[in-house]
């Protein structure tokens, strides 16, 4: 749209603090809202802590000089007295193996040095004790946009606490654990003590990936479901199908990717997309998907006979076609039996239903469609035309309870939308305009305008994404309250699976601290240093992010 559109901790102590952040060990976003706990044992943070690589930045942060070794053979990731999950709970179990990997995994592959004489043996941390609180933990179920996933870390001699309403607070939690642990010259595995209070600015943190302009294999989105993982993304907005290619495979119409597919191999089968949706899951990631009309759907007319507008060359058919046709019972039977399907196929509350650059010039030739204006009292405004194919594709999805996210256009033209609508602003032209009108009619946004990353250019353009501010247009304090969040969009004219990851990290890592960091949280100096290090441990678990600037990981340095 404007759319021609690694693994353990790495040495997090190398680099000096940034005084104007941390001076007294106590750094922070968001005011903490209860009284702040004073052990005896905190001390300033000065010298070298790992505060420095963590990324997105907590909303409350202090943190000690005083370390405690983890001893990989003997550390364990276990559930805590009172919690209401256990060793029953799968998604807590599967995070425990794998943040376990993250942080000592490189460590059996290679030898040790050996420390020098005199150097005293830190105390040792022993376990890291997860508790959540809530009844109901959450372990079977998806998340959702009022998922809770606040966590509160304490990291104290002999075992570190973290507390979660639910799990996916737990999992937030792990992952910046799992970042505090660094790696010392001598493979000896260290934290320092810490206490940490955090939880998300924004409920809706998304990436978009575009599977149709260029097929994305299995494996390449779920490298970027952990990739967002690590950078506390929780909506994957798959954009799974468009004018190019439709790999989506329907159960109830097959013919759709047998001939709108690029291939019998560019498909996403039933088992497919379960496996996307139950490895996102298991990362705290909702999966949204995109089926947009009646724009951009040229591959849905090659399965689906009579559901594309026949353009019209004067008095004749010319042969081509353009959006959905508008005017046929026959589309909404249709889209009334294939959004069913969506609907029990992909678990999450809310459908991207698109809605985007709609070309009418096709309507425009075709004489049903003008007669069926004219009938309707449209006259010639074909925006009502568009405004009332829409109606009718909310409806059919409302019916399956289902909410929906529609492009701004469907907003701009004027259809009556449904009060809990959620508008996608995309446009970069005078974006801050547009969300003051939608949050003014009370609609919901989310903000993708000034995160297009399909849009390249030479230097550090993470600063761009960095510095934008979402809460910045004209509006009551309720207005802004009706954002939501935002999106990082990597559209695939120019992508596939030979790009993706190095073109959407470290980039997206921008918009992710954006999106879950308190507002005052815009030191560039600082967010370099501490980006530059979380690139180097994405590097180390797998994820191949480009370099921010000039220089290496430390990782390298001993061959790994």
């Amino acid at each position: 749209m404007g759319r021609a559109m690694g693994l353990a901790g790495l040495l997090l102590g190398l680099f000096l603090v940034p005084a104007v952040l941390v001076s007294t060990g106590l750094r922070h976003g968001a005011p903490r809202s209860e009284p702040e706990p004073e052990p005896a044992e905190w001390e300033p943070a000065s010298g070298a802590v790992p505060v420095d690589s963590l990324w997105p930045l907590p909303q409350w942060l202090r943190t000690s000089r005083r370390q405690l070794q983890l001893v990989p053979g003997r550390f364990q990731l276990v559930h805590g007295a009172g919690s209401s999950a256990g060793p029953a709970c799968g998604l807590l179990q599967d995070a425990f193996r794998r943040y376990y990997e993250y942080m000592f995994g490189q460590s059996r592959r290679r030898k040790r040095g050996r420390r020098p004489l005199g150097a005293g043996a830190e105390p040792e941390l022993s376990q890291l004790q997860v508790v959540i609180e809530s009844r109901d933990p959450g372990c079977q179920s998806y998340p959702h946009l009022a998922s809770s996933e606040a966590y509160h870390l304490t990291v104290t001699e002999p075992v570190a606490i973290l507390k979660a309403d639910e799990v996916w607070g737990a999992l937030r939690g792990l992952e910046t654990f799992s970042q505090l642990v660094h790696e010392d010259d001598y493979g000896s595995f260290l934290v320092n003590e810490s206490e940490i209070d955090d939880f998300p600015r924004f409920a809706h943190r998304g990436i978009l990936l575009d599977t149709s302009r260029h097929y994305l294999p299995l494996k390449s989105i779920l490298t970027n479901l952990d990739a967002m993982a690590f950078n506390k993304f929780n909506v994957l907005h798959w954009h799974i199908v468009d004018d190019q290619s439709f790999p989506y495979q329907s159960i109830y119409f097959p013919e759709l990717s047998d001939k709108g597919a690029y291939s019998y191999n560019h498909i996403y089968t039933p088992t497919d997309v379960h496996l996307v949706i139950e490895y996102a899951r298991l990362r705290g990631i909702r999966v949204v998907p995109e089926f947009d009309t009646p724009g951009h759907t040229q591959s849905w007319g090659k399965g689906q006979k009579d559901l594309l507008t026949p353009c019209y060359n004067g008095e004749q058919p010319s042969g081509s076609f353009g959006p959905v046709n508008p005017i046929l019972n026959t589309t909404y039977d249709f889209m009334t039996k294939f959004f069913k399907e969506i609907s029990s196929v992909f678990p999450d509350a809310y459908i991207h239903l698109g809605g985007d650059e709609v070309n009418f010039d096709c309507w425009k030739s075709n004489p049903e469609v003008k007669e069926f204006m004219k009938k309707q009292g449209f006259g010639i405004d074909y925006a009502k035309l568009e405004s009332y194919y829409i109606q009718k594709i909310l409806d059919i999805v409302s019916s399956y309870n289902k909410g929906y996210i529609v492009w701004q256009e469907v907003f701009d033209n004027k259809a009556q939308l449904k009060p809990d609508t959620v508008v996608q602003v995309w446009m970069e032209n005078n974006y801050a305009h547009e969300l003051s009108s939608v949050t003014g009619a009370g609609f919901t946004a989310i903000l993708a305008a000034p995160w297009y990353l399909d849009y390249i250019s030479y230097g550090q353009d993470w600063k761009k994404y960095y510095s934008i501010e979402p809460l910045d247009f004209p509006g009551s304090e309720k207005q802004k309250k009706l954002l939501i969040g935002g999106e990082a969009c990597l559209w695939g004219e120019f992508v596939d699976a030979t790009n993706l990851t190095p073109r959407l990290w470290p980039r997206a890592s921008a918009v992710g601290e954006r999106l879950w960091s308190s507002r005052n949280v815009t030191n560039l100096q600082d967010a370099y240093e501490r980006l530059t290090n979380h690139r180097c441990r994405m590097l180390r678990r797998g994820v191949a992010a480009e370099p921010v600037f000039v220089g290496y990981c430390p990782h390298e340095a001993r061959g790994q």
